[in-house]
């Protein structure tokens, strides 16, 4: 297949790259970067682009298969209004202009990111992907995000928006700024730890899209996220375990919001979501369980 992914230098879109690769396919890539100096390989094209803005890079639209969209300014940053602004179209925007480009009557998949902070702040809720989406600023987000991705529907595409939690993985993603910490005695529970954390593993993560793209009978909403969620003081302390450190360093809640605003607000919120559709389709998760997860990533 011809695959056109968005974000395609970033962590996800790297590890994504180099497996569609090493399947045989086609992968043309945009990103925000000049240059791309990670993926070496004849089927790969890189497309440096603003996609919140039309453009040429449309133009690879419509000699496409599928297309995977990962683009979105990272949300760990100071809400300012303009950054806030940024996160929204960087997403938003994006995913429109993705999906105005789409040739009409053609039978394209669209798979387009979106996070498990589409449902806010839900406390013990199990959260299925019928629930609702939530009221707060990333909800919104998520909920426009998959509003323009679904209007490729209208075009005769298939559409998948897929609710990442937070992605863990070797090299990349929240374990790059946790591990470290650890290592240095300075690890622990964000506020008082209760909340719910939603994770998956990169591997598990990437082998979930390609068990979404190569089964075109399925679409609509999908939890990308483990079988089994955990607190955040567990993922804490199954962490400190595996790396002989104490996870004694909790950072309280009312310090997080101080220092870091809306977005400090936002890190503590509850989302015991769990991948219901994609169980319920066959798919199985190589790493259910935060321990196993995070062995082989400290490995």
């Amino acid at each position: 297949m011809k695959i056109f992914i968005t974000g395609g230098a970033g962590f996800v879109g790297r590890h994504l790259s180099a497996r569609l690769l090493d399947k045989g396919h086609q992968v043309t890539a945009t990103g925000s970067r000049p240059n791309q100096n990670v993926i070496h390989h004849k089927n790969f094209f890189y497309i440096p682009a603003d996609t919140t803005q039309k453009g040429k890079w449309q133009e690879s639209l419509e000699d496409t298969d599928a297309v995977i969209n990962l683009a979105g300014r990272t949300i760990f940053s100071l809400w300012t209004k303009n950054y806030k602004k940024r996160i929204y179209d960087s997403r938003v925007l994006t995913t429109r202009n993705l999906t105005d480009a789409l040739p009409e009557g053609k039978d394209i998949t669209l798979c387009t990111a979106s996070a498990a902070g589409y449902y806010g702040d839900r406390g013990d809720d199990i959260l299925t992907e019928k629930e609702p989406d939530g009221d707060d600023f990333l909800a919104r987000v998520c909920r426009d995000w998959e509003t323009e991705a679904f209007r490729a529907g209208e075009k005769g595409g298939r559409v998948a928006a897929m609710r990442f939690g937070v992605v863990l993985g070797k090299g990349g993603g929240a374990m790059k700024q946790m591990i470290p910490a650890f290592r240095l005695f300075a690890g622990g529970p964000l506020g008082d730890g209760t909340q719910w954390f939603p994770w998956i593993h990169i591997d598990d993560l990437v082998t979930a899209i390609l068990f979404v793209l190569e089964n075109r009978e399925i679409s609509g909403p999908f939890n990308f996220t483990a079988p089994r969620p955990t607190r955040n003081r567990d993922m804490a302390k199954t962490l400190g375990k595996i790396l002989k450190r104490p996870a004694v360093m909790p950072a309280p809640g009312f310090m997080i919001r101080l220092v870091m605003g809306e977005f400090g607000t936002s890190i503590l919120y509850s989302q015991r979501a769990i991948p219901d559709r994609l169980s319920d389709y066959g798919f199985d998760f190589k790493y259910p369980d935060i321990e196993t997860a995070i062995r082989n990533i400290v490995s």
